[in-house]
């Protein structure tokens, strides 16, 4: 049996709206859902922090709002949380310098310094309390870029201890002109070995015909130790997604990105988790709206997806999966009767359900 609960509502403490979730769980079992909380609209920009609230009951009910980080009146956001084996809990996110508008940044009116900037932060005691924030723009980021984001959704830590945060950028248009918007054209990640102390790049995957724009970007390890890698694109390729896999941990692709039109929805986020052999994909279905949210499913390593489990017809957008325990998944997403952003919902689907050969 499934069950909901409306984790933030629009217009509800002290934020005019709510985007881009993740989720995780614990060591103990404390879930713990992230999300933006955007003060004056909700657009993506302005005031922005990213915020927090607990469950200890799976998601039923939730403790009170928490912000987790903070950027005076400018953004602070796209929060891409793990859980390390440690039972600490990181948060990679970015932040807009001051009165650095996204327009300015697209357009690269403003130094690299002066726009997105990445920063880390972490939780001993299950998400009640939080670090200082530790800067790791140098670490994370090239020079060239204009546009950057971390995630959306939750990073992973490999068998091996790795830590992989998927991430996107833009890069200038030909001749690198001031005052002309880049487009959303390169994907990448950050790699962490020391459990998030240092951070580097990764594979940096950039398609400057635009057959394939690389955008939101999610990923799961595979039985086999190989990361699959599943990502938004706008361009003319077949479909709205695009996947790779790395066979060294996210240093580098197999091959870039290809389109994978076997992922049927909208241009719009996406989350992966694996189950088992299974991978489980989350995302609006209607190929012409953000609507429709489903769960996907695919039984050989990203190839072909069946429709696992459908939530509703309603108007959806971002999401992100989750495991609560050995029985349950978790879908945190965006939703309403009238629009996709009225409130990010949580959903427990049962596992049984999802691993099922026939759709619910």
């Amino acid at each position: 049996m499934t069950e909901t609960s409306v984790t933030f509502r629009a217009g509800r403490e002290g934020y005019a709206s709510f985007r881009i979730p993740a989720a995780v769980t614990t060591h103990s079992g404390v879930l713990l859902a992230f999300c933006e909380g955007r003060v004056g609209s909700s657009q993506d920009y302005g005031n922005i922090d990213v915020v927090l609230k607990r469950s200890t009951d799976g998601g039923r009910t939730w403790d009170p709002l928490q912000v987790v980080a903070a950027n005076g009146d400018d953004l602070a956001g796209n929060p891409a949380p793990v859980v390390l084996d440690t039972g600490r809990v990181l948060i990679v996110h970015v932040r807009n310098a001051a009165q650095a508008t996204e327009a300015a940044i697209r357009r690269g009116e403003v130094e690299p310094e002066d726009g997105r900037r990445i920063w880390v932060q972490h939780s001993d005691d299950e998400g009640l309390t939080w670090s200082a924030p530790r800067e790791i723009t140098a670490q994370a980021k090239d020079r060239s870029w204009r546009w950057y984001a971390t995630g959306p959704g939750h990073a992973i830590q490999t068998r091996s201890g790795r830590v992989v945060v998927p991430a996107n950028h833009s890069l200038p248009p030909a001749g690198g002109d001031t005052g002309t918007e880049g487009k959303y054209d390169g994907g990448h990640c950050l790699l962490s070995d020391d459990r998030g102390r240092t951070w580097r790049l990764g594979y940096v995957d950039d398609h400057p015909d635009g057959y394939v724009n690389v955008n939101e970007t999610t990923v799961a390890e595979l039985p086999d130790g190989r990361l699959y890698f599943n990502a938004r694109n706008d361009s003319p390729a077949p479909g709205t997604r695009a996947d790779a896999t790395s066979e060294d941990g996210g240093e580098s692709l197999v091959r870039a990105f290809r389109p994978q039109a076997g992922l049927v929805g909208p241009v719009v986020e996406g989350s992966l988790l694996r189950l088992g052999e299974a991978l489980l994909f989350a995302g609006p279905a209607d190929p012409g709206s953000r609507a429709l949210m489903s769960v996907r499913a695919s039984e050989d390593e990203g190839v072909t997806w069946r429709v696992a489990h459908t939530v509703d017809g309603l108007p959806a957008a971002y999401c992100d999966l989750v495991q609560i325990d050995a029985a349950t998944v978790g879908l945190l997403y965006e939703t309403g009767d009238f629009g996709a952003y009225e409130t990010i919902t949580f959903r427990r689907i049962p596992v049984a359900a999802l691993l099922a050969r026939t759709s619910e």
